[in-house]
């Protein structure tokens, strides 16, 4: 008996024929939806790369006891969509990053987000795009109230989207500080 996997899957073929027959199962997989369980999305919401990368902080941001609208979060992005923050830890020096599900990241940092307060805006933004694929360092400053003067922090959310021919998608968001990080640089900054 043949123990060998690819050869119980593919028959007798030559190399080339079953890369070709491993192709057309990766293009079968990419091919199926990217969220069959996401909540319908306001239209509005996902017909350019700015109107998602705007919903996206419009939703995480709002006054202490305000409550977040969670589907419509949900609603933004991919099934399997992964929130990535990283940061320095202050004893160790070393940099280190957490991953979440959009409900894992939810149910760890919304009610934070609702019970202090939290204001995040984006002061600048650089996109790349290619074919159905793009990505934007989305430079941001958070708030705890509307009307603070000065951010309590800023930093960059590298965004990876996806446009399926209808909408965007988030695929991911990976996010860092200044304080991790240091000084962002200049291109990332308004006005250049």
């Amino acid at each position: 008996a043949i123990s060998d996997p690819e050869h119980r899957l593919f028959g007798h073929q030559s190399g080339v024929e079953t890369l070709k027959n491993i192709h057309a199962l990766l293009l079968l997989l990419v091919a199926t939806p990217v969220a069959a369980q996401a909540p319908a999305a306001r239209p509005s919401d996902v017909d350019s790369i700015g109107s998602i990368i705007e919903a996206v902080y419009d939703v995480i941001s709002g006054g202490a006891g305000e409550a977040r609208d969670w589907d419509r979060f949900r609603s933004l992005f991919a099934d399997d969509a992964r929130l990535v923050p990283s940061g320095r830890n202050p004893t160790t020096g070393r940099t280190g990053f957490r991953t979440w599900s959009v409900d894992e990241y939810i149910e760890r940092a919304g009610s934070s987000l609702e019970q202090s307060g939290f204001f995040e805006v984006e002061t600048h933004r650089v996109v790349e795009e290619y074919g159905s694929l793009a990505h934007a360092f989305s430079t941001y400053e958070s708030r705890r109230r509307e009307d603070d003067p000065e951010p309590f922090v800023r930093g960059i959310n590298s965004i990876q989207l996806l446009y399926d021919g209808e909408r965007w998608w988030v695929m991911s968001i990976y996010w860092t500080d200044v304080n991790s990080s240091g000084a962002i640089p200049g291109r990332y900054l308004p006005g250049r």
